[in-house]
């Protein structure tokens, strides 16, 4: 039986912040109710390369998109599988996200809020600017996800990642933002699990001190991986990040060539 995912991206959010800052997300894989990982990122740790990345799970070197100027991917995304496997998927993101698997310039009075079978990422909600509010965005996604009833839900924010490029990964803002979105995933994650929704939480690179990111250190490589639900196994496990779409193919119970992670996943092949 297939099993609904929802993927939340922290954009900017490195491992370090979410293990110090994130108590409610912390508190249940200390009871066993999920399961925190760390992973290292593609590189190089930006942003539209690593959309790509957990959205396609092709390497930037490998996918093309290897900068944030680089619009449109060519690769076949979980956007495209699951159109192509009659599976309903959408996102509140970032427009970059249009942009990328949509495959046309976002202009935002057309395509702030999109409804059309027609296009490869057909439902969604998209916004603009960096600090758009997470308590919006959240409401954005669940909203989508309950009007068409989303198998895939992807669910990106964008505050993390502002508030470090100005205060930097060792502010005091980076961190109470941290934990102001760790309170807003308490309110919803109840929710999609009492559903019997699988959720990861990651993010697709860190943040340093110095207010970037884009190189190789632990502070913008290192990011957090957390698992709940019933189709994760919650063992110690390696984990990729081009093995994050594959891995929700998996659960999902589509046709794919995606790597994936077998450890992470309670039914194993």
């Amino acid at each position: 039986m297939m099993s609904k995912v929802i993927l939340v991206v922290l954009d900017g959010l490195n491992y370090k912040s979410a293990s110090i800052n994130m108590g409610y997300l912390n508190a249940l894989c200390k009871e066993n109710l999920g399961k925190f990982y760390s992973l290292e990122c593609e590189l190089p740790s930006m942003s539209r390369p690593l959309y790509e990345c957990l959205l396609t799970g092709v390497k930037p070197v490998l996918s093309g998109i290897i900068n944030n100027k680089l619009s449109f991917s060519k690769q076949t995304s979980i956007f495209d599988l699951c159109k192509e496997q009659g599976l309903k998927a959408g996102c509140a993101a970032y427009h970059w996200i249009f942009e990328l698997y949509n495959k046309k310039e976002f202009i935002p009075f057309l395509h702030r809020h999109i409804e059309d079978e027609n296009l490869t990422l057909p439902y969604g909600h998209f916004y603009y600017e960096d600090d758009y509010l997470d308590s919006h965005l959240f409401a954005d996604g669940e909203h989508l996800r309950n009007k068409y009833d989303l198998d895939f839900t992807l669910i990106h924010s964008m505050n993390i990642d502002d508030t470090g490029h100005k205060f930097g990964s060792h502010s005091c803002e980076y961190a109470n933002k941290t934990k102001k979105v760790d309170t807003l995933i308490s309110e919803y994650l109840p929710i999609w699990l009492e559903q019997g929704i699988n959720v990861i939480i990651t993010s697709d690179h860190g943040m340093t001190e110095g207010k970037s990111h884009g190189g190789l250190s632990e502070d913008e490589t290192l990011v957090p991986f957390f698992t709940f639900g019933s189709a994760f196994s919650y063992e110690d496990a390696f984990i990729k990040q081009d093995e994050i779409c594959g891995s929700i193919c998996e659960i999902l119970k589509i046709n794919h060539d995606k790597k994936y992670n077998d450890k992470i996943l309670k039914v194993k092949k």
